[in-house]
């Protein structure tokens, strides 16, 4: 499924964009390596691009997580994913998301954001999503709060990013 939005159109991830993939990380590592997920010792390796993409469409097909490209008049922009969804009583999941620096501070992910939880409230609906941001990432916390989402608290050591455990700051949005 592709979620559009005025010039912000957000569409699967597939085995396509594996050019696509592997040089925007090449190119942009210096960039996105202070945000991104490492694997800590005993968890194994990161996924290869198609191992990835394989358990992403696994996940689409259990409802477990949705992620998408974030596109701009055609042009691979950036990435989004909604993860961990959970039903029953929980009704929830988070959202995650990275952009090229050459697209950053254009207000792309906050509309890609806006998007996806708009449709996590009314498709999927979800009641709470969350947005967990290191507490440095000063960009990444203003597309939280300019896309409705409200600190919450800190997580201490929540994710392993840039090698090591990391706080992270929680904002929530829920459908009320």
């Amino acid at each position: 499924m592709e979620l559009t939005a005025g010039d912000i159109r957000l569409r699967p991830i597939g085995y396509r964009d594996k050019k696509w993939w592997q040089r925007t990380q090449k190119e942009n590592a210096q960039w996105l390596t202070p945000w991104e997920t490492t694997f800590p010792e005993g968890s194994g390796t990161p996924p290869g691009f198609h191992r990835m993409v394989r358990a992403f469409k696994k996940d689409a097909r259990l409802g477990r997580s949705e992620n998408y490209l974030i596109m701009v008049d055609g042009v691979a922009v950036g990435f989004i994913a909604l993860g961990g969804i959970s039903y029953g009583p929980a009704r929830m999941a988070f959202i995650g998301y990275w952009i090229t620096r050459e697209f950053a501070g254009k207000g792309i992910v906050t509309k890609a954001v806006l998007l996806l939880k708009n449709h996590a409230f009314t498709s999927l609906r979800l009641h709470r999503i969350e947005i967990n941001v290191r507490p440095e990432n000063q960009p990444s916390i203003r597309v939280a709060m300019k896309s409705g989402f409200e600190l919450e608290g800190k997580r201490s050591k929540y994710l392993h990013i840039d090698g090591a455990w990391r706080d992270h700051l929680c904002f929530v949005a829920t459908r009320e």
